[in-house]
């Protein structure tokens, strides 16, 4: 029996090693080793393998599935309207119904081709035996070697932040403070990052947002904190949590300004927005970071922004994320994973890769209202992350449409009506 735990000892070091010395000391220096890219590099030249095996059994099984590019249908516009034409509004309801622009952006994006997961097959595994046996292999290589290497890190990084924050709130208010807080926090959301094996590509790094300015991005995922704090520190707003999550915010919040709002205060926007001015207005304080959209889309498209970010002034400073969903869905649909299936799903992922682009700081212009500028900066973000610009609220998918929006479609009906009597009106009886 002794023997045994000597070799558990012994492996148990030997791990710990390998995650101290290879993942965790690179992390913290900003430093990487080159694993990941190794990894992901054969990553790739195996996906590609598998599409073309894919592809070569279809063609010798026609009876199998294919899946879609995006998963989504093509409309036309139709013809112009005539009256007697009721059969338009008929398929263009139809379609609505089947699949409408807001429903399918709260829906795993599609892939294009297979990537391994069993998650996302349609049995493609069982066109061939080397095909079911590369999928065997890697089903073994997510759960029983990288997922218990990302729970270790994450654990590390986590209890890093807590610890480490907790710490700095203890010396008083300095320069000295400010320089230790900004190391911890990236330092462990780096080790976060190396949890979920993350390859994050930053652009135009010049545009970074700066102090006492407010940082906007689309928002897909809980993970796009982690994201974008590997490159910077923000101050984060948000509602304030029990259990695990509440212990994170209370030692965060003693070595930096973050903005925390208890349940009540989150309902009266004048108190939300008299303390996110207060912020911006201390040019020594970090960004804050916001997501305008309120809730989580699948990576396909941006919907609208809440003005509220787009009315306390300062400077706004865009930024777009785009996940590659070959590698893993990083999309939390919230109405059907809880926060812990749905971080089991990140760490059985092959890996998180996305590109970042920093976008120039842009300013509210002279006679323009908060609600034009929110679209103006939307329409830069899906323009640079080659997203879907979308004026549907998100939050569409937990209430009923707005009576604007019926109404907005009521008078397009009426102008098509009134545009075709007008019309008749004007050739009038032989």
């Amino acid at each position: 029996m002794e023997a045994a735990w000597d070799i558990a000892f012994v492996l148990f070091q030997v791990w710990l090693s390998i995650v101290v010395g290879l993942i965790m000391l690179p992390a913290m220096f900003g430093m990487s080793l080159g694993f990941t890219d190794i990894y992901i590099k054969v990553l790739v030249k195996t996906l590609e393998w598998a599409t073309l095996r894919i592809q070569r059994g279809q063609k010798e099984q026609p009876t199998l599935p294919s899946q879609s590019a995006n998963g989504i249908i093509e409309k036309d516009d139709g013809g112009d309207f005539t009256l007697c034409d009721a059969f338009y509004f008929c398929k263009k309801g139809i379609e609505n119904i089947v699949e409408d622009q807001v429903t399918q952006r709260f829906t795993s994006e599609e892939l294009a081709s297979w990537n391994l997961l069993t998650r996302t097959n349609n049995n493609f595994r069982y066109i061939s035996v080397r095909l079911t046996i590369i999928w065997g292999l890697g089903v073994f290589i997510r759960y029983c070697i990288l997922l218990p290497l990302r729970i270790t890190l994450a654990v590390i990084g986590l209890s890093w932040l807590v610890i480490g924050t907790t710490l700095v709130g203890l010396l008083p208010s300095s320069n000295v403070k400010n320089w230790l807080s900004d190391l911890v926090h990236i330092t462990c959301y780096r080790i976060c990052a190396r949890a979920l094996s993350a390859t994050i590509r930053y652009h135009n790094k010049e545009n970074r947002p700066k102090k006492g300015g407010i940082c906007v991005a689309n928002h897909t995922s809980p993970i796009d904190i982690v994201i974008l704090a590997n490159d910077g520190c923000y101050a984060m707003v948000g509602q304030v949590h029990g259990g695990l999550m509440g212990v994170i915010q209370r030692s965060m919040v003693r070595s930096c300004p973050h903005v925390w709002f208890e349940r009540a205060e989150m309902k009266d926007r004048h108190a939300v927005a008299k303390r996110l001015k207060e912020h911006i207005a201390d040019k020594t304080k970090l960004p804050i970071l916001i997501f305008p959209e309120g809730t989580c889309i699948n990576n396909t498209s941006v919907m609208m922004f809440k003005k509220g970010s787009f009315e306390i002034g300062g400077t706004i400073y865009p930024v777009a994320i785009k996940y590659d969903p070959q590698f893993g869905d990083a999309f939390w649909n919230s109405a059907k994973y809880n926060m812990v299936s749905y971080i089991l799903r990140m760490m059985t992922s092959w890996a998180i890769v996305c590109n970042v682009w920093y976008l120039a700081p842009m300013t509210r212009q002279d006679g323009e209202d908060a609600v034009h500028f929110a679209n103006r900066v939307k329409s830069a973000i899906a323009q640079q992350g080659g997203l879907v610009d979308l004026s549907w609220d998100g939050g569409l998918k937990r209430e009923r449409v707005k009576e604007s929006f019926k109404e907005e479609q009521q008078k397009m009906y009426s102008s098509m009506i009134v545009g075709l009597d007008c019309h008749e009106a004007s050739v009038g009886p032989e």
